[in-house]
């Protein structure tokens, strides 16, 4: 009798069982470009509430599936929807592997810059991404260097210093270019006497994104975040190799070649980039004077990886890169110099950046991340009467541990810059030398309080040479009212410690410019942001977001430079506040093929110390930024874009005339090979038809303050080779 009990119940566990496994699909999905594995993904059998979402390994399991052809729909933020059709009860019970294409709009992105290596929905800290997407638009558009990418975001206004050698600075919500913290993978080697070159020697074709932090940010960065920060993020090699290539050509007589090439192995992985630039001299307005100097670069970037175990990855990167521009009067940059032709503005640049960086899963869940970098830059500046040369060195180390406490995520730790400038301009009695060093140790909790409501918070110690100590709060609160429609705010303290190389001193080209001393105080600074964004989707194929920011920042303790009797420009601390205030609006509507960008930025900027009309100069009021392109994956991509500055206040407390362009840009992709070309500022938008932009006598000639474009309407076109 037992053992008939028995039998019978196996019998009926068994059918049970095979069953329920007939009833049963166990699904894996996995990023079709990159093979890893998407997590939190919905699997759903289509018209009835059985549904999953995958787990970390990208895992999902249905059960209880009625017999009979079911449609299973996968979806997840940032890739295209999928639909198998499976027949049940299976006859093969293997694990299905769905390969998700990413989505044109709204894809999910981590973040690096905040340590925690959240998503960027969920990061309480605001966070704007520049994806690899628009990253690839931009290359088309200006494959030399990075300045095209963040010239066209919301916010970000890149300043030309120089009319002649097209020098740059990026300024965030109307303030100063040194405000702005440059970071590449973290490291913060593009500041000080380098800082109005840094964007032009950062090729683009190995961004993997740009992350951009508006207002203080000091917690993580220290004091050079007053404005913001912009960090841009490299590829790591994937296991299967990667080659591109592009080569490009302007009707501006530039010509650009970048190779990009990486592989992942075992134990190893690398990636490799090399650019080369040559831009002959070009005069557009025929006046003699170079709009866009002669230039010879290079650049050569190479990062390995070494996986030493399973927790512990060591990356070592190097970066070179040289720059040779020659600006100024074409007849002297011919070899055809006279005493009516003999001005000329060169910038000779070397810059070397050393990187490690150690990585390492502990035991206990936490990880460690040791940091380290060194960066020697030197520049020559020459004209026909005048030089200026120096070098520069900057070391930077970065020790921190991050671990998860249940709904706490802790990044605590410590580091330190040393930054060294000599001046080796010949002939020097009193070089104009400067040494920046601090120390600090922070630390930063983000916690999730609900599953709305989200807060993170940091603090910092500084303590600098000659300036003393600085305590540096910060809080950012993120709340999900829905699933569609979030909430920002953000609050901080920051400083800035005095240095000779500010965006007025590049215009002098630092010709009898003081240095800075020691008696100055260090800037100081509070802000905050607050913002609303709100997305969903239609259907399918419609998705739209709408985000409102608002942003303040008061600086006190401002330095301006500023002639004395003598005709010799000081550095001082002004009286009054610079403060910063405004919005951003950014909206972003898709359709199919079709995507569709908006971007208005308000920015009310005013300086106590000015008299009369007290904005800040070169900086409109109103900026306008919009696009609409159409793009069909690894088919074509064309689109159209518009943008609008008013007018601008100069030195003289004059009004510039408002000012819009016009662009277009197309590309067509057949397998591994696509063909690119831009028409940028079809208006033919530039300073030279609005008013002098130099000023004689022609031998020795003072030039116009720069508030856009010299060089006009532009050309390019080339090709891109995938391997």
């Amino acid at each position: 009798m037992y053992k008939a009990i028995l039998f019978i119940t196996v019998i009926l566990t068994a059918q049970t069982l095979f069953a329920q496994d007939a009833g049963t699909v166990k699904i894996r999905v996995q990023n079709k470009d990159t093979k890893e594995n998407v997590a939190d993904a919905a699997v759903t059998v289509k018209n009835t509430e059985i549904t999953a979402k995958t787990n970390a390994d990208g895992y999902a399991e249905l059960k209880n599936i009625a017999s009979g052809e079911q449609t299973i729909e996968i979806f997840s933020p940032g890739f295209e929807t999928v639909e198998i059709k499976l027949t049940f009860p299976l006859t093969d019970h293997a694990e299905r592997t769905v390969l998700l294409e990413t989505h044109n709009e709204m894809g999910e992105v981590t973040i690096t810059s905040t340590r925690t290596g959240r998503e960027i929905e969920s990061e309480p800290t605001r966070v704007e991404a520049i994806d690899e997407e628009e990253i690839d638009e931009k290359i088309s558009m200006r494959p030399a260097n990075v300045s095209m990418v963040l010239h066209e975001s919301t916010g970000i206004q890149v300043t030309q210093t120089s009319a002649t050698s097209n020098t740059q600075s990026v300024r965030i919500q109307g303030l100063d270019g040194r405000y702005t913290q440059i970071l590449k993978d973290g490291f913060p080697a593009f500041g000080g006497f380098s800082g109005s070159l840094s964007i032009l020697e950062i090729p683009p074709l190995d961004l993997k994104q740009v992350e951009v932090i508006k207002g203080p940010a000091a917690t993580l960065f220290g004091g050079d975040a007053i404005a913001g920060v912009v960090n841009f993020v490299t590829k790591d090699p994937s296991e299967q190799p990667v080659t591109t290539l592009i080569f490009n050509q302007t009707s501006a007589l530039g010509t650009d070649v970048s190779v990009f090439n990486s592989q992942k192995f075992d134990r190893f992985g690398y990636t490799l980039l090399g650019s080369a630039n040559y831009q002959k001299a070009y005069d557009v307005d025929d006046d003699d004077f170079t709009e866009l100097p002669n230039t010879k670069s290079f650049a050569l970037s190479p990062k390995l990886l070494f996986y030493i175990n399973r927790k512990t990855t060591l990356t070592v990167g190097n970066s070179t890169s040289y720059q040779d521009r020659n600006g100024g009067d074409t007849f002297v940059l011919s070899g055809n110099a006279t005493a009516f032709h003999q001005y000329f503005e060169q910038n000779k640049t070397f810059r070397n950046i050393t990187t490690f960086n150690l990585n390492r899963d502990l035991d206990n869940g936490g990880r460690l991340f040791v940091k380290q970098s060194l960066a020697f830059f030197n520049r020559d500046l020459t004209t026909q009467n005048y030089a200026f040369k120096g070098s520069q060195f900057n070391s930077f180390t970065d020790i921190s541990y991050a671990k998860a406490y249940g709904k706490h995520a802790v990044v605590f730790g410590g580091s330190a810059v040393y930054d060294q400038f000599r001046e080796k301009t010949p002939g020097i009695i009193a070089p104009r030398n400067e040494t920046r060093m601090y120390a600090g140790a922070f630390v930063q909790d983000t916690v999730d309080l609900t599953e709305r409501f989200s807060l993170e918070a940091g603090f910092r110690l500084d303590h600098t040479k000659d300036y003393g100590t600085f305590a540096l709060p910060r809080i950012s609160v993120l709340y999900k009212f829905s699933d569609h429609l979030t909430s920002r705010v953000g609050f901080g303290l920051g400083y800035k410690t005095p240095t000779m190389f500010t965006e007025d001193a590049e215009e002098l080209l630092f010709r009898s410019v003081a240095p800075v001393g020691n008696t100055l105080k260090a800037e100081r600074s509070k802000g905050g942001t607050f913002d609303i964004n709100y997305r969903n989707t239609i259907g399918e194929k419609f998705s739209y977001s709408i985000n409102q920011m608002f942003f303040y920042t008061d600086i006190t303790d401002p330095i301006i430079l500023r002639p004395d009797m003598g005709g010799i420009y000081r550095f001082s601390n002004a009286g009054s506040s610079v403060i910063s205030k405004g919005f951003e609006t950014n909206a972003r509507l898709g359709y199919d093929i079709a995507k569709l960008f908006f971007g208005y930025t308000f920015t009310n900027a005013k300086a106590g110390y000015l008299t009369g009309d007290q904005t800040l100069t070169l900086l409109p009021r109103h900026k306008i930024n919009s696009s609409l392109v159409f793009e069909k994956h690894e088919s074509f991509k064309t689109g159209v874009e518009y943008y609008y500055g008013s007018g601008q206040t100069l030195d003289d407390r004059s009004r510039t005339s408002p000012h819009g362009e016009i662009g277009v840009f197309g590309e067509k992709t057949f397998g591994k090979f696509s063909l690119f070309i831009n028409a940028e500022n079809l208006t033919d938008v530039r300073q030279g038809r609005y008013g002098l932009v130099v000023f004689p006598p022609h031998q020795n000639p003072t030039f116009a303050e720069l508030y856009t474009h010299t060089e006009g309407r532009i050309f390019n076109g080339g090709v891109k080779i995938r391997l």
